[in-house]
């Protein structure tokens, strides 16, 4: 069946569940109502970009596919350094000191041999990368393209906004919908995530790039709808991979852990904080762990931790203990910003000046792990009421196209 058949998937970063309302996203709301749409459905932990993208690429959790961050701890020369995943050179460093990039199959490599795949992408360079990490099939992004084995084929001569995003869904529609035709397309918008994280949720910029977003949507299915009437059998999957809380105030991690006796670890590399904007993840070598561990109950205790996760709590978050120590899920006021949006979240400050009143995610809150999923096959329709997750796509695009289900976290949608 593989080639007889493609899957879409679009991402519209950033975008939570709650603002797929007609006033917001017009288009969005019409087509919630002739797709099947996804009510319950979830993020992965942390809530972020690049390790969604790895989640959705390849359905599994990040305790399966190795990223566990934004911001990630590699173990160089006997120390944690902990590196920025959206750097174009992350690759790199990461097969260096593991000695790959991720631990599973990628949906881009499943279907190398079967119709192919390309994605278009508009985020940062490492969310962009993780989505095919190993050169099976097509890249395209502002910071370079890469053919199947790696090959370079110049830059995505996008900007990096929504207009960017409009001339890039253009370009995704004309050549990989309507005529390079790969079993999988991906297009991923850096809006409304990119203009969030400096302007207040529910702000007119917010609500400018919703309808700039939801504009690249209907241009998708504009095009899948002609093929449709042309013959084609196409399954569009359109969703997020995380939403946005407010910025209330900022903690610098590393400082609180260097003031309750870990200073020393710090400095040698034994104990290090990779920072995820609501929540952080802590790494420990043998060293240092007894040490980090030994603060945790301080930790949890501090105004600005709601949760820390440590072992079992932490591996059914998806993160297992021989990779990430614990992770901290900042604390969270009900009080609602200027605009009316309820939430105020901690942000883990990462050397630089924290963007009070700005959209960020990363942790375990209500508003930023309800991204939406809606599944269009051109016949179904209503609600799934089953929870479903981000894992869930690539098994679902698999069972489309008649590809084994083995190896996966998530299950297809619908169950059958």
């Amino acid at each position: 069946m593989a080639g007889s058949r493609r899957a879409v998937f679009v991402c519209c970063d950033g975008l939570g569940r709650d603002w797929v309302r007609p006033e917001t996203t017009p288009f969005l709301a019409e087509l919630r109502g002739t797709s099947l749409w996804c009510g319950e459905h979830s993020a992965v932990f942390p809530s972020v970009t690049r390790v969604s993208a790895a989640s959705i690429s390849t359905g599994c959790l990040p305790a399966r596919h190795g990223l566990h961050g934004n911001r990630m701890g590699l173990r160089e020369d006997g120390r944690i350094v902990v590196r920025d995943v959206g750097a174009p050179d992350f690759r790199s460093h990461m097969r260096r000191a593991t000695g790959g990039t991720l631990l599973v199959p990628s949906i881009a490599e499943r279907v190398a041999e079967a119709g192919g795949f390309i994605a278009y992408s508009n985020v940062s360079p490492g969310a962009a990368y993780f989505l095919d990490p190993e050169h099976f099939g097509h890249i395209h992004h502002r910071a370079g393209s890469f053919a199947p084995g790696g090959e370079s084929i110049g830059a995505l001569e996008v900007t990096h906004d929504s207009a960017g995003d409009w001339t890039m869904t253009r370009r995704f529609c004309a050549e990989v919908l309507l005529d390079t035709k790969p079993a999988v397309a991906f297009l991923w918008i850096c809006d409304p995530d990119h203009t969030l994280h400096a302007v207040p949720l529910g702000s007119p910029a917010h609500l400018d790039v919703l309808q700039q977003a939801d504009r690249c949507v209907a241009e998708v299915h504009r095009t899948v709808e002609r093929l449709r009437g042309e013959g084609e059998e196409i399954l569009l999957l359109v969703g997020s991979d995380h939403g946005h809380e407010t910025i209330g105030d900022g903690i610098d991690v590393g400082d609180w852990l260097a003031a309750h006796g870990l200073k020393e670890l710090l400095a040698t590399g034994d104990v290090a904080v990779a920072g995820q904007g609501t929540s952080a993840l802590f790494y420990a070598t043998d060293r240092g762990r007894d040490g980090l561990l030994g603060v945790i109950e301080e930790m949890r205790r501090a105004p600005w931790a709601a949760d820390v996760l440590i072992g079992a709590d932490l591996a059914a978050k998806g993160l297992t203990a021989d990779g990430v120590v614990a992770a901290v899920d900042t604390a969270r006021q009900v009080e609602a910003n200027p605009h009316g949006v309820p939430g105020r979240r901690w942000m883990v400050k990462e050397g630089k000046a924290v963007p009070i009143g700005c959209g960020q995610h990363g942790g375990l809150g209500p508003d930023e792990t309800r991204p939406f999923l809606m599944i269009d096959d051109g016949r179904s329709s209503g609600a799934l009421q089953q929870a479903t997750s981000l894992t869930d796509i690539a098994p679902t695009i698999a069972r489309f196209l008649g590809l084994p289900l083995t190896g996966f976290d998530g299950s297809p949608l619908p169950p059958s």
